[in-house]
């Protein structure tokens, strides 16, 4: 039975990843991030919201995958496709505007599991490389590539895209950043870090998850749902459109375009958190991403913790992903949050 096999290989790919370590501190830990954030400017100056992100990945990566598929991000929906469908549809838009040709060398900023870079090597003959700084995500994209057949097309390289030192200057003929950038403590500098590893000319695209133009900071609910996104996603700020634009200038770059997907381009009678909220009007909808459904799942898998079948601590993952699934939902309702920013960049030839 699929559903039965699905279970076991989430199963087998937890205890991989949590290594018999006490996941239920480690979550306590994280949920404690937002306060150890807040004092970075006064006495503690030991905060680095890099290792935050990349726990917060190292712990949820699991459920993510298990629950929204190999490409970890959002799309502009469309009532008459699936999930996935949507999200194929806007990689490939991605790569029409990169205008990729056979040959070239790509860098994917903060790659995941690397389901985009995948379906990037694989249609449009380029060779791929993933920057990520969590262990648990390059280690599963790096197996689920070779299992691809894409191996020789791909790689991963693990380190934080604020600091690509590794990589010389000029590297790669093409760069896009998929929900990744958002989670920079500073915007302008990861930009210019990925400026640099650009050649002359190259073209950027950027999937950024931004406030609207909606969101008024004088009202306290507005402000409640962006810090509860904020601390469920692990992101020291939200940016609004003009500051990713602003950030994009600061670093050298020019913005060729830029547009919110999710409020035009596309009909509006499929929201982007239409999935974490119903499954009604998506073809293979999973009910697994319902609020009710994950609900039943945290106490299903405390459950299986008891029996072995789970790490324990899995439950308390669980619980993380569905307050986050609800702050999105939530936003989007409101109209005050979007993880569709779009835009498309270009390093100058003189630069």
């Amino acid at each position: 039975m699929k559903l039965t096999r699905e279970i076991r290989e989430l199963s087998d790919g937890l205890k991989t990843a949590f290594d018999g370590s006490d996941v239920t501190n480690r979550v306590r830990d994280f949920e404690g991030w937002t306060d150890r954030a807040s004092r970075e400017d006064e006495a503690d100056k030991r905060y680095d919201h890099t290792r935050t992100v990349q726990e917060y990945y190292d712990l949820c990566t699991g459920f993510m995958v298990w629950g929204w598929g190999e490409s970890l991000h959002f799309a502009p929906l469309s009532p008459d496709e699936s999930l996935e469908d949507s999200k194929i549809r806007l990689q490939r838009l991605m790569i029409s505007k990169l205008d990729l040709r056979p040959g070239m060398t790509v860098v994917d900023i903060g790659c995941g599991i690397g389901g985009p870079m995948r379906r990037v090597a694989r249609e449009a003959g380029v060779r791929v490389v993933g920057i990520n700084a969590s262990d648990v995500q390059c280690n599963r994209a790096r197996r689920l590539n070779a299992a691809a057949g894409l191996a020789d097309m791909t790689d991963c390289l693990q380190c934080s895209f604020m600091d690509m030192s590794a990589i010389a200057d000029q590297t790669f003929d093409r760069g896009y950043a998929i929900e990744s950038t958002c989670h920079a403590d500073d915007k302008a500098a990861a930009f210019a870090e990925i400026y640099r590893v650009l050649k002359p000319g190259a073209l950027f695209w950027g999937h950024e998850m931004c406030m609207t133009d909606e969101y008024d900071p004088g009202s306290g609910r507005h402000r409640a749902i962006k810090q509860e996104l904020m601390h469920g996603i692990a992101l020291k700020e939200i940016a609004t459109f003009g500051e990713v634009d602003q950030a994009l200038a600061t670093a050298g770059f020019e913005v060729l375009e830029s547009g919110d997907l999710a409020a035009h381009e596309y009909r509006l009678d499929t929201p982007w958190y239409q999935p974490m909220e119903t499954p009604r009007g998506l073809p293979g909808g999973a009910l697994r991403r319902i609020p009710l459904v994950r609900r039943a799942m945290r106490w299903g898998v405390r459950m299986a913790e008891f029996f072995g079948a789970f790490p324990r601590g899995s439950a308390e993952v669980v619980a993380l992903l569905d307050r986050t699934g609800n702050a999105y939902v939530a936003g989007g309702k409101a109209g005050v949050f979007t993880p569709l920013y779009c835009f498309l960049a270009r390093r100058p030839l003189s630069g």
